[in-house]
Parts: C-alpha cells; sequence; structure tokens
C-alpha cells in the first residue's frame, strides 16, 4: 500500500506538470491526493509497529516533525520553485523525491515485519467509508466557498444541512457495525476526544499563518516570493528540531506539559503577528513564525503518542489515517476562518474583500485594510488556541487502561 501510493503519486505529479488546462490540473491532483492517502495512513501505523510502546513519543516525534516541516516548507520551497523554474517545476520536483523515497523503502523496509501486525480476518467498513467521504466532501465544499459566497447562500446552507446529516448517519452507522471503520467509542475517553480536539485546533493556528503572511510579506514588505520561501525556511528548521526533543523527553517525564507548553508558545507567536503594521520588519515576521511553528513540534508528537497509545495495535493504521483526516481538514478551516476574517474587515473599512488586489493597485488604504483584517484573524485564532491550551491540561495525566481490539484478541 505504501509504494503503491507513492506509484500513484508520481503519476499524478507527472501528469500534473503537463496539464494545459485547470481542469486537467484538478484533476491530476485528486490522483496525486490519492496516492498521498494510501502513504499517510500506512506510513505512521508502519513506524508506530516498529518502536515499543515506551518510544512511542520518539516515534511519532520522528514523522509528525517530518509531516510538520514538509506542511510549512512546501509552500517556501514551492514558491521559490516556481519563481525560478515555473510552476512545472513544482510538481517535478515532488516526482524526484517520492521516486527517491520508492528506492529507499525497497531497500530499508521489510514488509514482513508490517504484514504480521494487522488481523486479516476483518472486513471493510463500506458504508462508513462512503459516510465519512461524503461528511468530508461537504464540509470542504462548505468550508472553501461559504467565506466567498455568504453564509446565508442557500447552496451553503444546503451544504450545512448535509454536513450534519452525513456526519449523524456515520456515527449512528458506526455504533452498530461489527468492524467499524472508526471505533466512536473510542472517543467517550477524555484522552482521545480532547486530543484530537487540540490537534484539530492547533493545525487550525499553523495554516493561517502559512496562508495570510506571504499576502502580508509580498504586499507590505515588498518581497517576491522566492525571498518569502527562504524567510518560511527557519520555521521549518524550528519543528525539525522541537519534535524529536519533545517527543524523547515526553516519553520519560508525561504529554501534558509538553502539549500545554507547545501550544502556550504557539499562542505567543500568534500574538506577536497580530501586532504587525504596514511598516513592521522582517524581524518580527521571522521570530513569530519561530515560535509558532516551534511550539507546535513541540505539541505534535507527545498528543499524538497519547492519542495512539489508546488504540489496539490492529487500528494503528485507521487512527493514524484519521489523524491525518484531522490535519487537513483544520488546514482547511484554517485557510476558511482567516479568509472570511479578514474579507469582513475590509468589507467593514469600505474594501471588496479581495486578496489578489493587496498590493497591486489598491493602494496604501487597501494594505491598511488587509493588515488591520490580519491582525484581527491572528487574535482571534490566538483565542482559540488558548482553548486548545485547556483541552490538553484538563485531559488525563496517564493511559488508566489500554484498549484492546475484540477482534484481535479473538485471533490471537
Amino acid at each position: 500500500m505504501y509504494i503503491g501510493g507513492f506509484v500513484i503519486f508520481v503519476i499524478g505529479g507527472a501528469l500534473a506538470a503537463t496539464s494545459d488546462s485547470i481542469l486537467m490540473l484538478i484533476g491530476f491532483k485528486v490522483l496525486q491526493g490519492v496516492g498521498a492517502s494510501m502513504t499517510q495512513g500506512t506510513g505512521m501505523a508502519m513506524v508506530l509497529a516498529t518502536f515499543p510502546s515506551e518510544e512511542r513519543g520518539k516515534a511519532i516525534g520522528s514523522f509528525i516533525t517530518v509531516v510538520g516541516a514538509g506542511n510549512v516548507a512546501g509552500p517556501a520551497l514551492g514558491g521559490f520553485i516556481a519563481g525560478t523554474l515555473g510552476w512545472q517545476w513544482v510538481f517535478y520536483f515532488g516526482v524526484l523525491l517520492s521516486l527517491f523515497a520508492i528506492v529507499a523503502v525497497l531497500l530499508v523496509l521489510d514488509g514482513r515485519i508490517y504484514s504480521r501486525r494487522g488481523v486479516g480476518s476483518l472486513s471493510f467498513d463500506w458504508l462508513g467509508a462512503a459516510l465519512s467521504t461524503g461528511a468530508l466532501v461537504t464540509f470542504l465544499m462548505v468550508m472553501t466557498n461559504a467565506p466567498r459566497l455568504g453564509w446565508l447562500y442557500p447552496p451553503v446552507l444546503v451544504g450545512i444541512v448535509a454536513l450534519v446529516t452525513f456526519v449523524a448517519l456515520f456515527i449512528w452507522w458506526e455504533l452498530r457495525c461489527e468492524t467499524p471503520m472508526i471505533d466512536v467509542r473510542l472517543f467517550k475517553m477524555r484522552l482521545i476526544s480532547l486530543g484530537v480536539a487540540a490537534q484539530f485546533i492547533s493545525f487550525i493556528g499553523n495554516s493561517s499563518m502559512r496562508f495570510l503572511l506571504p499576502f502580508y510579506m509580498q504586499a507590505a514588505l515588498g518581497y517576491s516570493p522566492q525571498q518569502i520561501g527562504l524567510i518560511f525556511v527557519p520555521a521549518s528548521i524550528a519543528m525539525i528540531v522541537t519534535g524529536p526533543i519533545s517527543g524523547r523527553l515526553s516519553d520519560r517525564f508525561g504529554y501534558r506539559w509538553f502539549t500545554v507548553c507547545g501550544l502556550l508558545f504557539a499562542v505567543c507567536g500568534l500574538l506577536l503577528l497580530s501586532t504587525l503594521t504596514t511598516e513592521s520588519s522582517v524581524l518580527k515576521v521571522a521570530v513569530g513564525m519561530l515560535l509558532l511553528t516551534g511550539g507546535t513540534g513541540t505539541f505534535y508528537p507527545p498528543n499524538n503518542a497519547s492519542i495512539m497509545q489508546q488504540v489496539p495495535e490492529s487500528r494503528y493504521g485507521v487512527m493514524s489515517g484519521f489523524i491525518n483526516l484531522v490535519r487537513n481538514s483544520a488546514n482547511i478551516t484554517g485557510t476558511a476562518v482567516a479568509t472570511a476574517i479578514v474579507a469582513a474587515v475590509m468589507v467593514s473599512m469600505g474594501f471588496l474583500p479581495n486578496l489578489s488586489a493587496v498590493g497591486d493597485a489598491g493602494g496604501a488604504d487597501l494594505l491598511a485594510a488587509f493588515v488591520a483584517g490580519l491582525r484581527t484573524a491572528y487574535i482571534i485564532v490566538a483565542g482559540l488556541l488558548c482553548v486548545g491550551v485547556v483541552f490538553s491540561y484538563i485531559r488525563p495525566a496517564a493511559a488508566a487502561v489500554e484498549v484492546r481490539d475484540t477482534a484481535e484478541q479473538a485471533a490471537r
């Protein structure tokens, strides 16, 4: 599954680079998404199956750090490559990296280690997968279009009703299915439910920062896409450094204070970014990004380790896939929330909510309206992250019970 996902990703990337229309590009990006989903869920599952339970923080620290650093470095490298070589090379670069990954998998990983870990007799929950897909697609469509069309626009309202319906049907079915795709009963445990909620909130903060700052640095500070890509590099390094350290230390001292302090650092970063003006220095931007990404790098490994230690080994793939689903959904939500807030502030100041016009021919007044919206967005998102801090603090200090899968016990 892991290698197959990379192969599909390579094919989709190569075809996307040769696209001559936006519809072709979107179609091939969908194909890439299929391949990426096959690697994201299985990747963390293999890592967890390799490390002993007492080193989960270390394992997830390494894995999540790379994922998080990729989320920050991707736009940075993409901007640099697109500005230097052209947009097609963004896809070609991804193809080259994926080919390298395939070779590394064939040389390093032993598939026999992981094939014996699961329970082969479990049937697949097709209806649960269909309902969850319907819920996710509806959620993404609503969050993407509502800020532009308005939350009271009839198709958006229909989408919200459809989303609630899909979620309700999914929960109803998962509670009755003998082999559910996701055992929703796990979320009765505060350790899991509050951990997932805190993680969703943390990704909202990260994505809002990544989405708005390039507009700001281009329009207010006058940097090119290539220069902006380089400015994002230290933020990537901060996540790479803090993740493994936090993961290793949380294995020894517990996860609570690492999750709480990590989110507090992220809050400080957002509050610093909320003080930006049209004349702020790039140093303030860099420090704010370092605090935010360093804090999220500290938060991710212990938070994910505390969630995964409650999941039976046969469900590692499902739960790691769900964690990736939370990340992707939060990224879309963070972008939508940030866009909606900035647009509302710009409209209140008498300007059209057109982010692409900022810094072009809009003049100083339009730029000032955008920066005011940016500050408001970061203050609101920082307040949301404070809720995540509370969730992390009130979670149980340690897992009291290791959850076991009845089907797994029967197979043993």
